[in-house]
């Protein structure tokens, strides 16, 4: 059962690179809705579940690395698309370890179904869960299982 809270639970919603590019960038697999339109979207479902979302969008790693360490501070928890950094960055991993925050990692396209490169992430071992394959419902996919696993 869970119980009122005095506060919304605060979520970080990170996303890595050429995810500003949603909605012109091979929309044959990552569709043609923008990121804006999936945050925008995801602030309305998180106000109904009592939360409330802060978003980072960024190119850089060392940006991605910099918004998970203030995310300790005030963030109850993470919804995080590391785009290609999913495959090749131990700083992420790292950092999601060094933060302590449950993380639910997140992907528009099924990753699995994709190139073999794309087979293989180096954050999931150090995430509460991955979603992948559900377009833009993945963030509320994601989103919703984060805040019923704070909420135990």
């Amino acid at each position: 059962m869970a119980y009122p809270r005095s506060m919304p639970r605060q979520i970080l919603v990170l996303n890595g690179p050429n995810l500003n590019l949603l909605g012109t960038r091979e929309t044959d697999v990552y569709g043609a809705v923008t990121l804006d339109v999936i945050l925008d979207g995801l602030r309305l479902f998180a106000g109904q579940r009592d939360a409330e979302i802060k978003d980072v969008q960024s190119n850089s790693e060392g940006s991605l690395v910099d918004a998970l360490h203030e995310a300790k501070s005030w963030a109850d928890g993470v919804v995080f698309n590391p785009g290609a950094y999913t495959h090749s960055s131990i700083a992420l991993r790292d950092a999601i370890s060094a933060v302590d925050l449950p993380v639910v990692e997140t992907h528009l396209s099924n990753v699995h179904a994709r190139e073999d490169f794309r087979h293989t992430s180096l954050v999931t071992g150090v995430c509460l869960g991955v979603v992948a394959g559900f377009g833009a419902d993945s963030y509320v996919i994601a989103l919703d299982a984060l805040l019923r696993n704070l909420d135990r």
